[in-house]
C-alpha cells in the first residue's frame, strides 16, 4: 500500500501548491480585467480556494465514487469552520467588520438547510442538481449586485490592500491561472486514485475517506489563506474566504458532481454529517454575526470550534472500528 500512500501525499502537496497559484493568478487576472476589489473578495478568493474541492469531487463522481464527492464537500465545510477558523481564531482572534460578511452568514445557514432538505430522501436527483446549480447562479448574481452597491465595504479595503502588495504582471497572472488549473486536475486524479485504493484495501468506506483525508487535504488552501489574512489583520478576508468557500461547496461542488447522474446519499451523511455541518454553521453565525455590535471569534470560541472538530473526528474513528 506504499504506492497508494505516496500518491495521496503527492496529490495533497500538489493540490495545495496548485490551488495557491490558481487563486493568486485568478485574483490578479480579475483585477486587470477591471473587477472591483469587493467582487474579487466575494467571488474569486472565496470560490477560488474551493477549486480543490471542485476538482476532487467532480473527478470522484466521474469515476463512480459519489461518496468521496459528497464526503469531500460536506467534510470540507465542517473542517473550514471547526478546524480552519477555530485554529485561526486561537492564533489571531477575528473581528468581523464587513456588512457584506454579516449578510453572508445567514445566507450560508439557509444554503445548509436547503442542502439538508435535498438529501433527506437519500438521493440527489436531476431536479435537485438543477436546483443547486440554479442557486449557485443566483449567488453569483447576488454577489455582483452587492459588490456594485457596497464598494466602500471593509472587505473591499482588505482586498485592495492585499492586491496592492501582489506584484504580478497580467501575463504572469494568466500563466499561473492556466497552469494552476491544469495542476489541480492532475493532483485531483492522483489523490482520488490513492484515497480510493486505500479505502478498498483497508475496508474503510469511501464516505469516511472523503470526510477525513480528502476533505482535510482540500481544505489546506483555506487554512493557509485564512491564517495569512488574519495575521495581516485582514479579518474580513479571513472569515469571508471561509463563508464563500462553504457556499461554493454546497451549491457548485455538489451540483457539478451530479452532472454525471443522480447521486445516492448514504444515511450516515444525512443523519450524522449534515447535522454536524448545520451545528458548526450555527455556531459560526452566533459567534461572528454580532448583534448590535461588531462580530468576533475570540480565542475561547476558537477553542470551542477546534474541540468540536476533535470530537466529531473521534466519533468517525470510532465508527470505523465498529
Amino acid at each position: 500500500m506504499y504506492v497508494e500512500i505516496i500518491a495521496v501525499l503527492l496529490g495533497l502537496v500538489l493540490l495545495v501548491y496548485s490551488a495557491e497559484r490558481f487563486v493568486e493568478g485568478a485574483a490578479v487576472s480579475a483585477k486587470y480585467a477591471g473587477a472591483s476589489p469587493l467582487l474579487i473578495g466575494m467571488l474569486v478568493v472565496g470560490f477560488g480556494t474551493s477549486a480543490p474541492e471542485m476538482m476532487v469531487s467532480v473527478f470522484a463522481a466521474y469515476e463512480g465514487n459519489p461518496n468521496i464527492a459528497l464526503g469531500n464537500a460536506y467534510g470540507s465545510n465542517i473542517i473550514n469552520i471547526a478546524f480552519v477558523l477555530g485554529l485561526t481564531a486561537i492564533l489571531y482572534p477575528i473581528t468581523v467588520s464587513s456588512k457584506i460578511v454579516r449578510k453572508e452568514l445567514p445566507l450560508l445557514l439557509a444554503i445548509v438547510l436547503f442542502s439538508g432538505w435535498l438529501i433527506f430522501d437519500n438521493i440527489l436527483s436531476l431536479i435537485d442538481i438543477i436546483l443547486l446549480l440554479a442557486g449557485f447562479v443566483a449567488l453569483i448574481v447576488w454577489s455582483v449586485l452587492t459588490a456594485k452597491q457596497h464598494r466602500s465595504d471593509e472587505l473591499a479595503s482588505d482586498v485592495s490592500t492585499e492586491l496592492a502588495s501582489t506584484l504580478m504582471s497580467r501575463g504572469r497572472a494568466t500563466f499561473w491561472l492556466i497552469i494552476g488549473l491544469l495542476l489541480l486536475l492532475l493532483s485531483a486524479k492522483i489523490l482520488v486514485w490513492g484515497a480510493q485504493s486505500i479505502a478498498v484495501k483497508m475496508g474503510i468506506s469511501d464516505l469516511i475517506i472523503g470526510l477525513t483525508i480528502i476533505a482535510l487535504g482540500t481544505s489546506l488552501p483555506e487554512l493557509a489563506a485564512t491564517i495569512a489574512a488574519a495575521k495581516k489583520g485582514e479579518h474580513d478576508i479571513a472569515i469571508g474566504n471561509i463563508i464563500g468557500s462553504n457556499m461554493f461547496n454546497m451549491l457548485a461542488v455538489v451540483g457539478f458532481s451530479g452532472i454525471f447522474g443522480a447521486i445516492p446519499v448514504d444515511d450516515a451523511l444525512v443523519y450524522r454529517d449534515w447535522p454536524v455541518m448545520l451545528a458548526t454553521s450555527l455556531m459560526l453565525l452566533v459567534m461572528a454575526y454580532g448583534y448590535k455590535k461588531l462580530g468576533a471569534i475570540s480565542r475561547k470560541e476558537g477553542g470551542i470550534l477546534v474541540l468540536s472538530f476533535i470530537v466529531y473526528n473521534t466519533f468517525l474513528l470510532y465508527s470505523i472500528n465498529n
